[in-house]
């Protein structure tokens, strides 16, 4: 009997209508540790989805967060949803607080907004 082999997910991140890539810039302004750290949380959900707690959770109304723990000792969180099949990244952030701020939540339903119905 063959393993199955692993089926990925498609992950794209959330472009502004003037083609500003802004997830990536976020992420591009990190340290390369705090970067690898929160691409191979990624990727562990793009490979295992669905993905639950510890490394993923659900946020309502078809928003997911990635969990990632830096090498630097921060918690930085990226939230997701899905849309046709593909991981739609619509923003990162270094959480401050223990709750998710409510401007990152209401920032990122905006951006889901434009992509789904």
């Amino acid at each position: 009997m063959e393993p199955k082999s692993a089926r990925k997910v498609p992950v794209v991140f959330y472009r502004t209508p003037s083609g500003n890539e802004v997830v990536l810039d976020w992420l591009r302004g990190l340290e390369e540790t705090e970067r690898h750290a929160i691409g191979l949380d990624l990727m562990r959900v793009q490979y295992r989805w669905p993905v639950g707690m510890p490394l993923c959770r659900g946020l309502g109304n078809g928003l997911w967060e990635v969990r990632s723990n830096l090498p630097s000792g921060r918690i930085a969180r990226m939230i997701f949803c899905l849309c046709d099949d593909t991981i739609l990244v619509l923003s990162g952030f270094i959480k401050k607080s223990q709750k998710t701020p409510q401007d990152e939540l209401a920032l990122a339903r905006r951006r889901m907004k434009e992509f789904l119905p």
